[in-house]
């Protein structure tokens, strides 16, 4: 029986290993008809005139060495593309398997993921390893949304303390979509996750979700940028660290509002629980703003655990470690919650939850804390 995280949900599933396709341990063609799900070697082959319009075309490696060195480097990868109107039920797997058998390996992994108008389906990319030799992952996924497209796509990264772990995900999202983008930062020594969003029509939403939780000598880095191009869009962006040990977070967010975008509606939050005196968090939101007509927040707290609810829980009956983990559990879930689908939200709140009951190094932090909000 497969244990990994997610085996058991069903749907099209490509698994990779170093950066090369396993048709052997795949499942691909249980959705609708039209719809493509393959990896990039055989794509070239059956659907060359879609790669060629599309594949390199949005992440810019003029702007990111890591996407420039996977332009020129990257081995094989996904093309998921759905027609207008098409609904795919269960998520679109693709899993990434660092094998961990020798020293200085790296995958340079390429994913391209067109959703055609009025389409809707979930994509997770699933990046683990294996072995104890240190490894590079170099991901970067190209997003493509036409108009009135509902999606999720969320990455979950829990390779293996030896790795290091770099990955960009560039949208193009068009009117009146709904598209949620998740990620989850559990493993790896250091792990980079660069998002880049444009919001290309009118009457969109996206929504930027992510949760890190890290401890050791972990470091957790996301940055992203959300560009409001045109008027009457709305961004929200969610994201949560817990960090034990002598583990860093690292959060940079920029909201870019093009001059013309009126009735640009961007919320920005980065919350961050540290356990651990030694822990640290670097967070910087950032409001860049061109047009008059606007509505655009952000903010940043860090802190301990409330020592006031933890009395609260105390009080009544609950042992300290309990009452720990529940507030923990609660803070991580707000991030879990906003996953629409509900088998692989189940499944990320279980993952999370069995993660944190295994982890009994968990300390209550100092009184003190120290949070700011601007807007």
């Amino acid at each position: 029986m497969d244990t990994r995280p997610f085996a058991r949900l069903p749907g099209d599933r490509l698994v990779f290993l170093d950066g090369h396709f396993v048709p052997g341990l795949s499942r691909v063609g249980t959705g609708p008809e039209g719809c493509v799900v393959a990896s990039l070697g055989a794509a070239f082959q059956t659907h060359a005139g879609l790669l060629e319009k599309h594949l390199t075309r949005y992440a810019r490696g003029s702007a990111n060495p890591f996407t420039a060195l996977n332009d020129a480097y990257f081995t094989d990868g996904a093309l998921i593309h759905v027609p207008a109107g098409q609904v795919i039920e269960h998520p679109v797997q693709l899993v990434f398997v660092a094998s961990g058998e020798e020293e200085g390996r790296a995958q340079h992994v390429r994913n391209l993921i067109l959703a055609g108008a009025g389409s809707q389906f979930t994509v997770v990319e699933h990046y683990l390893g294996r072995g104890n030799a240190t490894t590079v992952t170099n991901a970067v996924t190209e997003l493509v949304a036409a108009e009135q497209v509902v999606m999720d796509h969320l990455k979950f990264q829990d390779e293996t303390r030896a790795a290091y772990h770099f990955a960009a995900v560039h949208a193009e999202l068009g009117r009146a979509s709904q598209v949620n983008l998740h990620s989850f930062a559990l493993g790896s020594r250091l792990s980079r996750h660069n998002i880049h969003t444009a919001l290309n029509g009118e009457g969109l939403e996206c929504v930027l979700n992510g949760l890190y939780l890290t401890d050791g000598d972990q470091l957790a880095d996301h940055y992203m940028v959300v560009e409001h191009a045109q008027p009457h869009t709305a961004s929200h962006e969610y994201f949560n660290g817990i960090l034990e040990g002598r583990s860093r977070g690292v959060f940079h967010g920029r909201i870019l509002v093009r001059p013309g975008a009126q009735k640009t509606d961007a919320k920005q939050t980065n919350k961050n629980l540290l356990l651990s005196d030694d822990a640290t968090v670097n967070t910087k939101p950032q409001l860049e703003i061109y047009a008059d007509d606007v509505k655009c927040t952000h903010g940043a707290t860090v802190g301990q655990l409330p020592p006031e609810q933890i009395f609260y829980l105390r009080s009544r009956g609950l042992p300290l470690d309990t009452a720990q983990r529940m507030l923990i559990h609660a803070f991580a879930g707000e991030i879990i919650d906003r996953v629409r689908c509900a088998p692989l939200r189940e499944e990320l709140d279980r993952l999370l939850w069995d993660r944190l009951e295994q982890d009994a190094q968990i300390q209550v932090g100092p009184h003190a804390s120290s949070s700011c909000r601007t807007n």
